[in-house]
C-alpha cells in the first residue's frame, strides 16, 4: 500500500471520528452516550432499561471520559483541552446510581487515567495543557474510592455491581446481594487500579486487585489449570464451569500477561504461561477457539463462539505466540466478509448463532498488532475493509449506529463509548506512521478499553513486593516459559511471505465449513474407556445407548404422538460424574434441536422504504412465505409503490384492481389461509405482497418472526414475493402512505445500500454524498421462529404448523428434551419442549421496549439542503428501538 493511500485511510478514519464524537457533543453530551438513530443522548432512567447493559451509565458523561485519550492519539490536542476542562467542570462521580464495577473501572478509571497520562505528557512538551494541575487524576482517586466497598467480601472478589454514593451495604445502595461474579469482571483490575497506586501513592488500590487476582488463581481448576466463566464471590465455587477465551473470561487472561508487562512482577507471567499452555492445549482447535468444560476440557462445552474471542490474537502477538494469532484473526475476517460485521456469536460452521453487532472494536485490536508483528501490508487491506464497512452499513446522519441484525443490514439505536474508545484508535494506529504521532506509541501499554498506560509505572511508588510469598509455584514446569517480550524482527528475519503461507490454507474456511470430524475426546482415548455418548451419535433403537442414558439419570418418555421425550434427574445418575455427561447430552441434545429447527426455517427479509423522503433509511425486519419468489436467489428483490386492498383482508376477488395492478399489495391478516391472500392479489395483477399483523401493537421487538406456511395444497402457482409484518412496522408504512401518498418500497433478503435512491434525489446526490443515510427500524428477534398459517377466524384460532415450542426453563435438577422417535441421522430432533439449559449455557434475555415520536413535519417538493432534510427527518420518522439484556 502506498504511502498515500494509507494517509488517505489515516485521514478517512480521522473525519469518521469527527463524525461521530461531533454528533455526541452536539447532540447527546453531558449524556453517557449517544442514540444515533433518535440524535439524542442516552440517560439512565430516561430511557426504557436494557438490563446489565446500562450497568455502564452512572450519568457521568461516559463517551466523553472514555475518548479523551483518543483525541490525543488522532493528534486532537485542542479538542482534548476543551474536553479535559469539560471533565473536570461538569462530571460528576458521586450520583445515587448502580453500576457495574468492571465497566466502570474500565471505562471511566480508565479514561481518567488515560487522559491524565496524555495531559502530563502534553504539559512536559510545553504547547498545550500548561494549566493542568492533576484534577482528571484527582477524579480517578475519588472514583477509586466509590468503588472500594464492593471489594467487602470474605474473598477479596468484589460484588458486581456498587452504588456510587452509597456503596454497596448501605440500605440506600439498593445492590450488594449478589453472589456470582464474572471471571473477567474481577480479574480485569490489576491495571487501572495498580496505575491509580503508582500515581496517587496510594498501595490500597493495587493491593485490592491483587488480592482478587491472588483469590481466582488459587480457584483455578488444578488438573487442567482452566478458570471457569461465573464464580461465587462468597465460597469460590464455580458457578459456570465452562471455559474459554471470549465472553466473561477474556479481559482476565489479557491483564495477566500486562500486568507483568505494566508493573514487572514476575507471578503474573507465570499465570499466564500456565493459563496459555491450558488454552493452547484444550481449547484452541485452529483456526476455531472452542469452550470446554473445566473438569473435562477434552469436551466441547458448546458448538458456536462469541465475537469478545476476537481479542485473542491480539494478545497472542503479544505472548510472541504469532502462527495461531494470524490463523484465527484469518478465519474471523472470513466470517466478516460473509456477514459484513462479526455477527455476536456465530457457530463452528459459521452460521449466525446471535446476530447483532454493537460496533465492537477487539476484531480491530487484533488487526493492529498483526500488522505491528508482521509488517503485511495484507493488514492494511484489512483495515479498509473495516472502515468501508462502517462507513457503507452503520453510518447514519447522527453518528454510527449498532447492527440489530448483521443479516437483514438492520439498526439499533445505540452507540457504545468503547467505540470513540477503541475502534478509532486501533484503526488510526493502523495507517499512522511514526511521523504522524506526537509521542511514542511504544512507551505506552493499552488497557483492555484501549487506554494509555505509561510504561514507567513500573519503576514508581514500588510499595508492593514484587514476588508473591503466599503462592508456591513449585509444582509449575516454567522450562518452555518464554521470559522476555517478542522481537519481531527476529520472528520474521527475512520472509515477508510468512503470515500469507499461514493464512492459504484458511482463505475459503467458512465457504466450505468444518465437517464434523470425530472428537479429541476419541481421538485420545483411542482404544481405551468409551468417551461419554455424544447427542449427534444418540439412537432412540440402540440398547446400548438406552443403557448409557440411564446410567446418566437420563429416561424416555414415549408420547402419544410419537415423538419421545427426554428428562434428565441428577440423583437417579450413577455417580456425579455420570450426572455431568448426562447434563452436557441433555445441553447437546437441546442445541441439536434448536439448531436443526433452524435449519428448516428461512432466515428474516427486510422491507426497505425507498420513496422520499425515507430514501432507503427505514429498513423494517419481515417474516418470510413458504411459497412464491424466493427472495434470496433474486439479490435484486422487488421494487414498487404500495397499494392498499380492497377488501383489506385480501380473502375474496379484489375489488379494485387498477389500483392494485403492477404494485405491491398491502393487506390485513386474518379470516383466510395466506396463500389465499397471495393468489387473489396475484390475479389482480400485484407484483408483490405484504401482510400486516391484526394484532393491535404487536412488534418483532415483542415476539419471534414466523414464515408463512402454504395452505397444504400446491403453491407452485403463487410466483410473487410475499412478507409478513408485524402491526407496529406494518404501521409504518401506512403512517407514511397516509402522509405522502406515494409510497415506494423494496422487498428484499436484506438491506440494500443506503445510496439506492440517489438517482431520484436530482441535485440533492452531491450534498448526501458526504453523509451516509441513517437506518431506522423495527427490529426483530435475532432468532426465528416457525411456520405459522392462517384459519377462518370465525370458527377457531389461528393453528401453527411446524411451530416448534420456545425453549422453557425446567427445574434446577431435571431438564427434558422431545425428539422424533427415530434414527437422528435420518433426520434429527424436530422438536424441543420444557428444555433447561445449563447454568453455564445462557441463552441470551431480551427485553424489548419501545419509542414513538409522532409524525409532523411537512415536506416541501423543493429541493433542500442537507441539514434542513436531516431536522425534519427527525421529526418525521418513527424511532423505534431494541432494548435487551446483552449477556455479552
Amino acid at each position: 500500500m502506498s504511502r498515500e493511500e494509507k494517509r488517505r485511510l489515516g485521514n478517512q478514519v480521522l473525519e469518521m471520528f469527527d463524525h461521530a464524537y461531533s454528533n455526541y457533543m452536539e447532540h447527546a453530551y453531558p449524556a453517557d452516550e449517544l442514540m444515533p438513530l433518535t440524535c439524542r443522548g442516552r440517560v439512565r432512567g430516561q430511557e426504557p432499561s436494557r438490563g446489565d447493559v446500562d450497568d455502564a451509565l452512572g450519568k457521568f458523561s461516559l463517551t466523553l471520559i472514555d475518548t479523551l485519550d483518543t483525541l490525543v492519539v488522532l493528534n486532537k490536542t485542542k479538542e482534548f483541552e476543551e474536553a479535559v476542562k469539560k471533565v473536570i467542570k461538569d462530571v460528576n462521580l458521586d450520583n445515587d446510581i448502580v453500576v457495574s464495577v468492571f465497566e466502570t473501572n474500565i471505562r471511566v478509571l480508565g479514561g481518567l487515567l488515560g487522559g491524565h497520562s496524555v495531559a502530563i505528557m502534553l504539559k512536559e512538551k510545553g504547547e498545550y495543557m500548561q494549566w493542568y494541575n492533576g484534577e482528571l487524576l484527582h477524579m480517578a482517586k475519588e472514583l477509586g474510592y466509590k468503588l472500594l466497598p464492593a471489594f467487602n467480601t470474605t474473598s477479596g472478589l468484589p460484588y458486581p455491581r456498587v452504588n456510587l454514593k452509597f456503596g454497596v451495604r448501605h440500605p440506600e445502595a439498593r445492590t450488594g446481594t449478589e453472589s456470582d461474579t464474572c471471571t473477567a469482571c474481577a480479574g480485569t483490575l490489576i491495571l487501572e487500579f495498580a496505575a491509580l497506586s503508582r500515581f496517587t501513592g496510594t498501595s490500597i488500590f493495587e493491593e485490592y486487585a491483587r488480592k482478587a487476582l491472588d483469590f481466582i488463581w488459587e480457584k483455578r481448576q488444578r488438573s487442567s489449570n482452566l478458570v471457569g466463566v461465573t464464580i461465587n464471590i462468597h465460597t469460590g465455587d464455580w458457578v459456570r464451569k465452562d471455559s474459554g477465551v471470549g465472553a466473561g473470561i477474556d479481559s482476565y487472561y489479557e491483564y495477566l500477561l500486562k500486568a507483568y508487562v505494566l508493573l514487572g512482577d514476575d507471578s503474573f507471567l507465570e499465570r499466564f504461561n500456565t493459563h496459555y499452555d491450558a488454552i493452547m492445549r484444550y481449547i484452541s482447535q485452529p483456526p476455531l477457539l472452542l469452550d470446554v468444560h473445566i473438569h473435562k476440557p477434552m469436551l466441547n462445552a458448546r458448538t458456536w463462539m462469541d465475537s469478545l474471542l476476537a481479542f485473542f490474537p491480539g494478545l497472542q502477538v503479544l505472548k510472541g505466540d504469532i502462527r495461531p494469532a494470524i490463523e484465527t484473526h484469518e478465519m474471523l475476517y472470513q466470517v466478516i466478509k460473509k456477514h459484513n460485521f462479526l455477527p455476536e456469536a456465530f457457530t463452528t460452521d459459521f452460521r449466525v448463532h446471535w446476530a447483532q453487532h454493537p460496533l465492537r472494536p477487539e476484531f480491530a485490536e487484533s488487526t493492529y498488532f498483526l500488522y505491528k508483528a508482521t509488517g503485511d501490508p495484507y493488514y492494511l487491506e484489512v483495515g479498509k475493509t473495516l472502515i468501508e464497512n462502517l462507513n457503507k452499513y452503520a453510518r447514519v446522519p447522527c453518528g454510527f449506529a449498532a447492527m440489530k441484525d448483521v443479516r437483514t443490514g438492520s439498526h439499533e439505536d445505540r452507540m457504545d463509548s468503547f467505540f470513540l474508545a477503541e475502534m478509532f484508535k486501533y484503526l488510526y494506529l493502523l495507517f499512522a506512521d511514526k511521523e504522524d504521532m506526537i509521542f511514542d506509541i511504544e512507551d505506552y501499554i493499552f488497557t483492555t478499553e484501549a487506554h494509555l498506560l505509561p510504561l514507567w509505572l513500573s519503576t514508581t511508588n514500588q510499595t508492593i513486593s514484587k514476588k508473591n510469598t503466599s503462592t508456591e509455584y513449585t509444582e509449575l514446569d516454567d522450562s518452555n516459559f518464554d521470559w522476555t517480550c517478542p522481537n519481531t524482527q527476529i520472528l520474521f528475519p527475512n520472509d515477508p511471505m510468512f503470515a500469507q503461507s499461514i493464512r492459504e490454507p484458511l482463505k475459503n474456511v467458512v465457504d466450505k465449513s468444518c465437517p464434523r470430524g470425530i472428537s479429541r475426546a476419541e481421538e485420545s482415548l483411542g482404544s481405551g474407556p468409551k468417551p461419554p455418548l455424544r447427542a449427534r451419535d444418540f439412537m432412540a433403537s440402540n440398547p446400548e445407548h438406552l443403557e448409557i442414558l440411564k446410567k446418566m439419570g437420563v429416561s424416555l418418555i414415549h408420547l402419544k404422538d410419537g415423538r419421545v421425550q427426554l428428562v434428565q434427574h441428577a440423583v437417579q445418575a450413577a455417580s456425579s460424574l455420570d450426572a455431568e455427561d448426562g447434563l452436557r447430552f441433555m445441553q447437546e441434545m437441546i442445541e441439536l434441536s434448536s439448531q436443526q429447527q433452524k435449519e428448516q426455517q428461512l432466515p428474516p427479509r427486510a422491507v426497505q422504504i425507498v420513496s422520499h423522503p425515507f430514501f432507503g433509511r427505514v429498513v423494517l425486519t419481515a417474516g418470510p412465505a413458504q411459497f412464491g419468489m424466493d427472495l434470496s436467489k433474486h439479490k435484486a428483490g422487488t421494487r414498487g409503490f404500495v397499494a392498499i386492498i380492497k377488501p383489506y383482508n385480501g380473502c375474496s376477488e379484489i375489488t379494485n384492481p387498477e389500483a392494485v395492478k403492477d404494485k405491491i399489495a398491502l393487506m390485513q391478516r386474518g379470516q383466510c389461509m395466506f396463500a389465499e391472500k397471495a393468489r387473489n392479489i396475484q390475479k389482480a395483477g400485484a407484483i408483490g405482497g405484504i401482510v400486516i399483523d391484526d394484532n393491535e401493537g404487536s412488534s418483532s421487538d415483542t415476539a419471534p418472526l414466523f414464515q408463512m406456511a402454504g395452505d397444504g395444497k400446491n403453491t407452485d402457482d403463487i410466483t410473487i414475493p410475499m412478507l409478513f409484518l408485524f402491526n407496529k412496522e406494518g404501521n409504518i408504512i401506512l403512517d407514511a402512505i397516509r402522509e405522502y401518498e406515494a409510497v415506494e418500497v423494496l422487498l428484499s433478503d436484506k438491506a440494500k445500500d443506503r445510496d439506492l435512491e440517489m438517482d431520484n434525489m436530482d441535485q440533492k446526490s452531491s450534498e448526501n454524498d458526504s453523509h451516509k443515510p441513517n437506518s431506522e427500524e423495527a427490529p426483530s428477534e435475532s432468532q426465528d421462529a416457525g411456520a405459522v398459517s392462517e384459519e377462518p377466524e370465525g370458527g377457531g384460532e389461528n393453528s401453527g404448523v411446524g411451530d416448534p415450542d420456545p425453549l422453557s426453563p425446567a427445574s434446577t435438577d431435571s431438564a427434558s428434551v422431545s425428539m422424533a422417535d427415530e434414527d437422528p441421522h435420518a433426520s434429527g430432533p424436530t422438536e424441543a419442549s420444557a428444555l433447561e439449559p445449563a447454568p453455564g449455557d445462557s441463552q441470551p434475555q431480551e427485553q424489548n421496549t419501545q419509542t414513538e415520536a409522532n409524525s409532523k413535519a411537512q415536506w416541501d417538493s423543493k429541493v433542500q439542503p442537507m441539514e434542513s432534510i436531516l431536522a425534519d427527518w427527525n421529526e418525521d420518522i418513527e424511532a423505534f428501538e431494541m432494548m435487551e439484556k446483552d449477556e455479552l
